[in-house]
């Protein structure tokens, strides 16, 4: 039975997930501003438009294109489906893969299964994408996959876990970042939440709806790390 309560937390397991979840939390802030992690942002960054696109395919829309720009900024081109669905999708779907990798990272076979099916979802991708930097990003990532799946299997540099849970945080934190970058320190006009304001102006305004995001994206990450407790225990 699950161990809901989280009693006797925490054992060895659950502290060291903790304890990664932490450190990787303060050297992504340490380095939010480096080189270093530009890959990892664009990565985030292709999350969040590929979110749009599922979006648009679930609600019988057509994906025209996905561009990810090296200025961290992205485009999802689409036509029909519903847009009021579409535009908070990019937010909160980077936000839901964040919580999915973060998850998956707690046992090998599922970590396995999330780097196989990153995988191949960027290969999907390489074939849509409207631009040499997301085309660069898909191969880059499916080399760098490749490359942790086989030290993983081959050697004793047994990081495929690490990793997944790395890409997890880091979409969390990035898509609560963006969310303030956007309504907040710059109020970029053009930005999903002020369109979705557009749309629906009878609740709030873009930064209103930004809030809104930001609390979801926070549950999503802390509802993550309870279900990986519950998972470890």
């Amino acid at each position: 039975m699950p161990n809901w309560e989280l009693k006797n937390c925490c054992k060895h397991d659950q502290v060291v997930f903790l304890a990664t979840i932490g450190v990787f939390t303060v050297v992504i802030l340490v380095l939010w501003r480096t080189f270093l992690l530009t890959p990892f942002k664009l990565i985030t960054v292709f999350l969040h438009e590929a979110s749009h696109a599922v979006a648009c395919k679930l609600t019988c829309g057509d994906v025209e294109g996905i561009q990810v720009h090296a200025n961290e900024g992205g485009i999802t081109q689409t036509r029909g489906g519903i847009y009021w669905l579409i535009l908070p999708a990019g937010y909160l779907g980077s936000s839901f893969w964040g919580m999915v990798f973060v998850l998956a990272s707690t046992n090998l076979t599922s970590a396995r299964i999330a780097a196989g099916c990153f995988a191949l979802a960027l290969l999907v991708v390489l074939f849509v994408a409207k631009n040499w930097t997301l085309r660069g990003l898909c191969i880059g990532f499916i080399i760098f996959l490749a490359v942790i799946w086989v030290l993983q299997e081959t050697t004793k540099v047994r990081i495929l876990r690490y990793v997944i849970l790395f890409i997890g945080v880091m979409n969390s934190l990035f898509s609560i970042y963006d969310i303030y970058d956007d309504l907040i320190s710059r109020r970029v006009n053009s930005s999903d939440a002020e369109k979705f304001a557009e749309l629906c102006p009878c609740c709030c305004n873009g930064v209103g709806w930004g809030v809104i995001w930001g609390m979801i994206s926070l549950i999503f990450l802390s509802g993550a790390m309870y279900l990986g407790l519950v998972i470890l225990s």
